[in-house]
């Protein structure tokens, strides 16, 4: 009895040591998650936003600032009149100094749809005529002569304008004059009721209500005018809309005219409007006949005989 006894537990010590309250890690707080939270009171914003989301919280500013600048560009080039390459060209410094300034030259006219025509330079240069025959080098710029005309014949209506250099010293009017009456003749390129021809001035030449132009211009100047036909300063040339009359030519005609400075001016004139007409070269057809108006008279006969007029 005494054995059974000694092996009891009083009730009263096992209630004692179970109400005893344990330690260590086995006690489990009544909200675990908050238990393990820290106090974030001292944490601002900016904080919190890079504590929650680490690398990112860096990577979007600055892709943000990447997409705005990247748009700011793309809007700058895309607006209208800006040419980026053209305005660096022109402003960039050369060797440390300013640029110098790109030179403008005169209007040439509309490019030509074909290749420019003109009779070539003389293997052979003729003997110049007398210094003060003509004016060698004029101002580099023309001027159209103003004032119209009747219509000249019937037909398809040609409209033209005249042009003469400045600085040249010569009358516009008659110039222009001189050629309204080769025009106008029934010899010409108006035969039969081919064409009709009407010169028109200043307002119509601003306003590009023509056909083609007819230019006086100086030997130094041809080539501004006649760029790349290879004129020598000697023949004239179509270039473009413009027949370009060259002034040494206007003036002392070429040695085959023996002089004949009057049916010379008639011939040029006829050939640099036939070629603005749309005709190219022809060449003599025989030692005796009559020269075609679209030979290239100016360089030699060939054999043939002079000749003006595309309907002689």
């Amino acid at each position: 009895m005494s054995g059974r006894t000694a092996g009891r537990v009083d009730p009263s010590a096992r209630g004692s040591r179970s109400a005893r309250p344990r330690s260590g890690p086995l006690v489990a707080a009544s909200d675990p998650v908050r238990a393990r939270r820290r106090p974030t009171a001292d944490v601002g914003p900016v904080r919190g936003f890079v504590r929650r989301y680490g690398w990112r919280a860096y990577a979007i500013p600055f892709l943000t600032l990447a997409t705005l600048f990247a748009l700011v560009d793309v809007a700058v080039d895309a607006t209208p009149g800006t040419d980026t390459a053209a305005t660096s060209s022109q402003t960039a410094p050369v060797g440390g100094q300013d640029a110098p300034a790109v030179a403008v030259l005169p209007d040439p006219g509309t490019p030509p749809e074909a290749p420019a025509q003109g009779d070539a330079e003389p293997s052979e240069q003729p003997a110049r005529a007398a210094a003060d025959t003509y004016v060698e080098q004029g101002a580099g710029t023309v001027s159209v002569v103003d004032g119209s005309s009747a219509v000249l014949g019937t037909g398809p209506l040609q409209r033209f304008v005249v042009e003469v250099e400045d600085g040249i010293e010569v009358d516009g009017a008659a110039f222009a004059a001189a050629v309204e009456a080769t025009l106008g003749d029934p010899r010409s390129w108006g035969n039969g009721g081919r064409m009709s021809f009407q010169r028109v001035g200043v307002a119509e030449a601003a306003a590009s209500e023509y056909d083609f132009r007819v230019s006086l211009v100086s030997p130094g100047s041809m080539e501004t005018y006649c760029p790349g036909v290879g004129t020598g300063g000697y023949t004239s040339c179509r270039y473009g809309e413009r027949a370009v009359i060259n002034l040494a030519r206007w003036a002392t005609a070429v040695p085959d005219y023996e002089g004949d400075i009057a049916t010379y001016r008639l011939y040029v004139v006829n050939h640099e409007v036939g070629h603005a007409l749309g005709n190219g070269h022809e060449p003599c057809p025989g030692a005796g006949q009559v020269a075609p108006v679209m030979q290239q008279q100016t360089l030699g006969l060939e054999g043939c005989t002079k000749n003006a007029w595309p309907y002689p």
